[in-house]
């Protein structure tokens, strides 16, 4: 079976005896938890793309109308397919390595041969799998290195088991993304960081299913600890698509951050964790209502919280100037984060740009049409929220937050949750949630 099949909504199984091992407790209960929360994403990622956007894509590589016949599920959309295309167009590359054999294996051979050549690695743990995608791809006119990789490889510091990788390029000049599945763990692809190091110069990442809970956690992780690569989530796909892209020499991000070392619990003790609340309902009643965050955005969450204190006293100190002039333009060019426009009629009291310990930000005093006081708290974070805002509670605040692209933004005050959820989906361009 091949990526032309119709297929259900999950992966492929094992086939090969060497890759099954006994998963332990905890990845079993991550597996569960993050299921458990995830099937949102697991049910839209059925639909890969509209007829359009694949007639477009065929005609991209010079494929026939037959030649991608069933997408979704569990293999690539056409915004992922678009995507690998245009990294191909766009830097050329020698050297293609592929985790996650298939559809994409297809599309980018034939975009490399519609862009000077290249050579493509696509490794899968499916034998079977591997062998019909070879001959499927050979059939089509294309060219790729397909391997077997079983899943008896670990990475350090992830969780869940990897490809045995081999004959691995010295360089690599685009890594694509789209495995090992989620049910292995939902972190699991955080292990192909271990490719970063051969990552050249002006290299791309693309990393498939990005929207899913567990990526975006991978992504923050990767966020930390390779700033030399600068990522970020790009809409335009059902799954969600994150690129990253290796500086060239001479390039920087502004102020690169990692994070601070901290004591972190055993897998165990937040699997056990995870696991309690899903028993207690607390994890269903996330997907559906106004319940605490996921862990991982509680540090933009208290950043944006004391943003706000820090204005609020700096407003009633006597020594502190505030400083009214914003320049949107000056601000990205020095610190590479964006800000929303501001209607009108509100009004600015201030403007601060200081690091915090998700890097450097930027705080806002602002004063509505209203009179209502809110801050603005703006950096780079990975939250639940995308460009609807969602709303978070902390003490006698309220706070409304979203995303855009790699930015992150909440809205603080002291205000009913209706009325800051409404004024940030004034700022965020979207209507207010009911």
């Amino acid at each position: 079976m091949t990526s032309r099949n119709v297929t259900g909504l999950l992966a492929l199984p094992d086939e090969d005896a060497d890759e099954r091992s006994d998963s332990t407790w905890s990845d079993r209960a991550y597996r569960i938890a993050f299921g458990a929360i995830g099937w949102p994403w697991l049910l839209y990622s059925l639909w890969g793309g509209t007829k359009a956007s694949k007639r477009e894509l065929l005609a991209r590589v010079g494929l026939g109308e037959d030649a991608l016949p069933h997408l979704g599920s569990w293999k690539a959309d056409t915004g992922f397919l678009h995507r690998i295309v245009d990294a191909v167009e766009e830097i050329r590359p020698r050297n293609v390595v592929e985790l996650g054999a298939g559809a994409t294996t297809l599309v980018c051979a034939r975009a490399l041969q519609h862009n000077g050549g290249g050579r493509l690695f696509s490794y899968d743990q499916h034998r079977g799998f591997v062998a019909a995608t070879a001959e499927w791809v050979e059939k089509e006119g294309g060219t790729a290195a397909l391997r077997h990789a079983p899943l008896t490889a670990q990475v350090r510091g992830w969780p869940g088991r990897w490809y045995a990788l081999r004959d691995l390029p010295d360089t690599i000049d685009l890594l694509i993304i789209d495995g090992p599945p989620w049910a292995i763990h939902p972190f699991v692809r955080g292990g192909a960081e271990c490719l970063f190091d051969r990552l050249s110069p002006g290299g791309i990442v693309l990393l498939d299913d990005a929207a899913r809970p567990g990526e975006r956690i991978v992504a923050r992780r990767w966020r930390k600890a390779w700033p030399e690569i600068r990522f970020e989530r790009l809409a335009g796909s059902t799954k969600g698509t994150l690129i990253g892209r290796k500086l060239r020499s001479g390039q920087v991000i502004p102020m690169p951050h990692r994070a601070r070392a901290e004591r972190r619990p055993s897998h165990w003790r937040r699997a056990a964790a995870m696991a309690a609340l899903l028993v207690s309902g607390w994890l269903a009643h996330d997907v559906v209502g106004d319940v605490a965050p996921p862990a991982h955005a509680a540090s933009f969450f208290d950043e944006a919280a004391a943003s706000y204190d820090a204005s609020q006293a700096r407003q009633r100190m006597v020594s502190q100037l505030e400083s009214t002039s914003l320049d949107r333009a000056e601000i990205a060019r020095a610190t590479g984060l964006r800000l929303p426009d501001l209607p009108r009629d509100w009004e600015l009291k201030d403007v601060q740009v200081f690091p915090s310990d998700l890097g450097i930000s930027v705080a806002l005093m602002i004063v509505t049409e209203s009179g209502d006081e809110v801050s603005l708290f703006a950096t780079r974070a990975e939250t639940p929220a995308e460009k609807l805002p969602l709303l978070e509670r902390r003490e006698r605040r309220s706070m409304a937050y979203w995303e855009e692209g790699s930015m992150a933004y909440a809205l603080t005050g002291e205000l009913a949750s209706e009325r800051v959820l409404a004024l940030a989906s004034e700022l965020a361009g979207q209507p207010a949630r009911s």
